[in-house]
C-alpha cells in the first residue's frame, strides 16, 4: 500500500475522533425532551470491531451489523459514538440536513491545507456561496469550453504510446488527469511553465495533510504539519502571482481559475487571492481523486466484460457516423452507453468508502423498517457508500457489473429513491463537479476506444475494502495495439 492508502482506515477513525472532540467542546444544546429511543448500539468491543474491519473489511463489518440491527445503528469506539445510516430513507437526514444542525466539523483538519478563508475555515453561509462559485464555474456553458483543451491533452498524452505495448493503466491515467486538471482547472500558465513544480508541491500538500498525525493534531509541530504548511505557502505564492498578473493585465482565460477569480459574493465583494487559491486547490483534489479512480475502475470493468466493451465501441461508431472524427460537447452528451458504464463502475467501486458529518442538534430518523430513533447532539453521522451502493432491494444482483440497471427500462437508482445513488454525494452536498468528471472521462475513453485495441493482462484488480479510499490494489496492466477505427468506419 502507498502512504495515503495504508493509513486510510486509521484516517477514517481519526476523523470520527476529531468530530467527537469538536462536538463535545462546542456542544451547547439542552438535553432533548424527545421520547424517541436512540438507535440500537452494536454490542461488540473495540478489539472486536478492529478485528472485524481488518478481517472482513469495512463493507463486511457493516453488512453484518445491518443484518442484525437494521438500517440505523450506532457504533461506540473509544468513547466516540457514530450512527450509520443505511439506505435512501435514512440517508435523507445526512444529505438534506441543514447547517448548523448537521455539519462537516469533522473535516477541520483540511483548514491548514486549503486556508482559513475557504470551505471548512468559514461559516456555513459563506461556504454555501463558495459552493455556488463551483456550480457556476462547472455549469454546461463553461464545460463546453473545456472539451477542446481536454482533447488536446489526451491526444498529446497517448501519442507517447507506441504501435503496441503494455502499460500500467492506473499509473498512466493518474498522470493524464493531472495534466488535464493543470490545463482546465489551474490554467495555461501552470500547464506550460510550472506543471512539475505545482504538481509535486500539491502532492506534498495532500500526502502530508492527510497523514494520520495531521488529521488527529492538525496544528501540532510535527514534521508532517511543517511539510504541509510549507507546501501551502509555496502554492499560495504561485497562484497569487498568477492572479495578480491576470488582473493587472485584464487578461481573461477560459479555465476554472479564471471563473473563480471573477466570482463575487452576494454583497458584491470579489474573491481574494487567498480565497481563489484555496478554492482551486480544493476542486483540484476532488477532481483528480474521483476522475483517476473512476476511469481506472471503468477500464477494469469494460476490459473484464467483453459485452460492454463491444457496446461502447458500437456507440462510438454511431457517433462517428453522425459527427465524423470531430469530438464536441453535443457528441459527448449522446454517449449514453459510455455514461452508464462509468456510472456503474462508480457504483461498484465508489470513490470513497464513507462520508461523515457531525450532529449539532438532535434529530429524529425513520428507518426503512418503520422504526423511529433520535440521534443525539454530539454524535457523528456516517453514510457508508460501500453499503448503500450494494443494497439488494434497490440493485438487482448488486455485485454484478450491469450498466443496464441505469437504462430507461430499469432506472434502478430512480426507482429506489432520491438517495439510492450517491457516488457524487447528494442533496445539499451534491458534488458540483459531477458533469466535469463525466466529461473528461468520456473525452479520454472516446480516444482510447477509437484508436486502440486493449486487453487486461493482470487479474481483475481487487478492492481494498479496508481502506477509506477505493483504489484498485496493485497495477492494472493492459496490453494495447493501435488501430484506426474512425477512418475504417467512415470508409465503410
Amino acid at each position: 500500500m502507498d502512504m495515503m492508502n495504508g493509513a486510510a482506515v486509521w484516517v477514517a477513525l481519526a476523523v470520527v475522533f476529531v468530530a467527537a472532540v469538536i462536538t463535545k467542546i462546542a456542544r451547547a444544546n439542552p438535553p432533548s425532551s424527545s421520547k424517541l429511543p436512540p438507535p440500537p448500539v452494536v454490542g461488540t468491543s473495540t478489539i472486536g470491531l478492529v478485528r472485524a474491519v481488518l478481517t472482513k473489511g469495512i463493507r463486511g463489518m457493516l453488512e453484518e451489523q445491518y443484518t442484525k440491527l437494521g438500517s440505523v445503528f450506532t457504533i461506540h469506539f473509544l468513547g466516540m459514538k457514530t450512527t450509520f445510516l443505511i439506505g435512501p430513507e435514512a440517508s435523507a437526514h445526512f444529505y438534506q440536513g441543514l447547517e448548523p444542525n448537521v455539519s462537516n466539523a469533522n473535516f477541520q483538519f483540511t483548514v491548514p491545507m486549503f486556508g482559513k478563508s475557504v470551505m471548512m475555515g468559514v461559516d456555513a453561509a459563506t461556504r454555501a456561496e463558495q459552493h455556488r462559485f463551483y456550480v457556476d464555474a462547472l455549469k454546461s456553458s463553461n464545460l463546453k469550453r473545456h472539451v477542446g483543451p481536454m482533447q488536446q491533452e489526451v491526444e498529446k498524452f497517448f501519442a507517447r504510446w507506441g504501435e503496441q505495448g503494455t502499460v500500467d493503466l492506473k499509473k498512466e491515467l493518474k498522470q493524464l488527469f493531472v495534466l488535464i486538471s493543470a490545463r482546465c482547472l489551474l490554467g495555461q500558465e501552470v500547464r506550460d511553465t510550472m506543471f512539475e513544480e505545482v504538481s509535486s508541491t500539491f502532492r506534498e500538500l495532500v500526502d502530508n495533510g492527510f497523514h494520520f498525525s495531521c488529521v488527529m493534531f492538525p496544528y501540532a509541530p510535527t514534521p508532517w504539519t511543517r511539510a504541509r504548511d510549507r507546501a501551502h505557502v509555496k502554492l499560495y505564492k504561485i497562484f497569487s502571482d498568477i492572479i495578480k498578473a491576470r488582473r493587472s493585465s485584464n487578461r481573461v482565460v477560459d479555465d476554472v481559475l479564471q471563473n473563480i477569480m471573477d466570482s463575487k459574493y452576494k454583497n458584491g465583494r470579489p474573491t481574494t487571492e487567498e480565497e481563489v487559491t484555496g478554492l482551486v486547490l480544493t476542486v483540484l483534489l476532488a477532481a483528480h481523486h474521483t476522475s483517476s479512480n473512476s476511469t481506472t475502475w471503468t477500464a477494469a470493468c469494460l476490459l473484464n466484460h467483453p459485452r460492454w466493451m463491444e457496446a461502447v465501441i458500437q456507440e462510438q461508431q454511431q457517433i462517428i457516423h453522425k459527427y465524423g472524427d470531430s469530438l464536441d460537447f453535443d457528441a459527448l452528451l449522446e454517449m449514453g452507453v459510455l455514461q452508464r458504464c462509468i456510472k456503474e463502475a462508480l457504483r461498484v467501486h465508489p470513490p470513497i468508502s464513507m462520508l461523515f458529518r457531525t450532529v449539532n442538534k438532535s434529530l429524529a430518523v425513520r428507518t426503512k423498517e418503520g422504526s423511529e430513533y433520535e440521534i443525539p447532539s454530539g454524535y457523528t453521522l456516517a453514510s457508508p457508500l460501500v453499503m448503500n451502493s450494494y443494497l439488494p432491494h434497490i440493485y438487482k444482483d448488486a455485485d454484478v457489473y450491469d450498466p443496464d440497471r441505469f437504462g430507461p427500462e430499469r432506472m434502478e437508482d430512480k426507482a429506489g429513491g432520491k438517495f439510492s445513488y450517491i457516488s457524487f454525494s447528494g442533496g445539499r452536498h451534491a458534488c458540483a463537479g459531477e458533469a466535469y468528471a463525466y466529461l473528461q472521462a468520456k473525452v479520454m475513453w472516446s480516444h482510447l476506444l477509437r484508436n486502440f485495441d486493449m486487453k487486461l493482462v493482470s487479474p481483475y484488480p481487487k478492492t481494498n475494502w479496508r481502506d477509506i479510499t477505493m483504489e484498485p490494489i496493485g497495477p492494472v496492466t493492459v496490453s494495447y495495439k493501435r488501430r484506426q477505427l474512425p477512418k475504417a468506419v467512415m470508409e465503410n
